[in-house]
């Protein structure tokens, strides 16, 4: 039930990126204004996380309340996009829906965790396959041009609407839930201060220098190989759907994996195989339609196998009653830097082409790889199958 009121949710992420060329027809939007409705979303989400783990509303809220609310708020503003009269207007409107979206994600990730201990990394790696699933959606709405602007917003908000109110009237905690605390201002600086939590924190970092940039601009990479191969530049959206939703396998395989093998193993793996795979993209840019199509599949699948397991790891090494702070914190500050990585693609396009857009990419999963650390940090970051720390287990 909780995927699939993730899948709802997280539906009115790229709604408005979807229907941007729409809206600049109807608003007369220049090309850079069109990108920025996407990095609006990512701005709303980056401040509505922290405004959550600063006050500590994570840990002082049920996660029912808070997910049920913010999905609602999340339908409703997305909704609004279709009554902006200016560019203005527009902007709020996405970024308000990605401030809704951060009550949302987050919460969704403990909230899973309250029902499992050593099966948590495949638990996690469901609600994150719904993401991914969610977050994929508007592209296969993309995929029927013939569809007016108005379902394709309004079918991510009443999904999202349906998402809060099957949380807000069915959703309960499992055995496992997170003990609760008083506000306090220093929780923050209690995260940030664990060495251990900081490795993992900067794991995630590498891997979202890498996965928004992917989603967001697999469609464009897809249109200009095509060009390349002298094919028409259609919509994309139907293909990149597909790509970006296999990483829901990358997901659930990725947590059965990680619960036998352990989560830093799994993360690390992940990480070598996108960042390969990001690395050689010019060399499969010019390839035959399948081998592209291939390796960008296996490329979707590998790039949010990780997601989860980091995840799962800061439920594990942080204190219990700092859990939703940590991930809220951990979250804010990924999708942070997704803001850089997603609009240096389209400058690397501009300056170098759309071969070597995606290459740069690389540097995320390379970096994250080495934040892990070497055998001597294993043991707490989950290299012993349940994934747990030893104190925890």
């Amino acid at each position: 039930m909780l995927a699939l009121a993730v899948v709802g949710g997280m539906s009115t992420w790229f709604a408005g990126s979807v229907a941007a060329p729409r809206f600049a027809l109807d608003l007369a939007l220049t090309q850079g204004e069109v990108g920025s409705l996407t990095s609006a979303v990512q701005l709303g989400f980056v401040v509505g996380t922290l405004l959550i783990a600063v006050l500590n509303v994570a840990d002082l809220v049920s996660g029912r309340v808070l997910f049920g609310v913010a999905a609602l708020a999340a339908a409703l503003a997305n909704a609004a996009a279709l009554l902006a009269p200016s560019f203005l207007l527009l902007l709020l409107s996405r970024a308000v829906t990605g401030l809704a979206l951060a009550g949302v994600y987050p919460p969704a990730m403990k909230m899973a965790a309250t029902w499992f201990r050593s099966a948590r990394g495949l638990a996690i790696g469901v609600v994150v396959g719904a993401l991914t699933i969610g977050k994929a959606v508007p592209y296969l709405l993309e995929g029927f041009p013939e569809l007016p602007l108005g379902p394709v917003i309004l079918v991510p908000s009443v999904a999202a609407a349906v998402a809060g109110l099957l949380i807000l009237t069915i959703w309960r905690d499992g055995p496992n839930a997170f003990p609760a605390r008083p506000f306090s201002w220093g929780l923050v600086g209690q995260v940030v201060r664990d060495p251990v939590l900081l490795r993992v924190t900067g794991g995630y970092l590498g891997h979202m220098w890498e996965l928004y940039a992917f989603w967001a601009w697999v469609p464009g990479f897809l249109t200009a190989a095509a060009v390349a191969r002298g094919e028409p530049s259609a919509s994309h959206g139907v293909l990149a759907f597909a790509i970006i939703a296999l990483g829901a396998l990358g997901c659930v395989g990725g947590g059965l994996l990680a619960d036998r093998w352990g989560r830093r193993t799994v993360a690390r793996g992940a990480m070598m195989v996108s960042g390969t795979l990001a690395a050689l993209s010019p060399f499969f840019f010019n390839a035959p339609r399948w081998l592209l199509v291939l390796a960008l599949g296996a490329w979707g699948i590998a790039v949010i196998a990780d997601s989860a397991q980091f995840s799962a790891l800061a439920t594990e090494v942080a204190p219990p009653h700092a859990v939703g702070t940590a991930l809220t914190l951990q979250t804010s500050l990924g999708f942070l830097l997704t803001i850089v990585s997603i609009q240096l693609v389209p400058i690397l396009a501009a300056a170098v082409g759309w071969r070597w857009a995606l290459a740069g990419l690389a540097l995320g999963p390379a970096a994250g790889t080495w934040a892990l650390g070497g055998d001597r940090t294993a043991t707490r970051l989950g290299t012993t199958p349940s994934g747990a720390p030893p104190q925890a287990a």
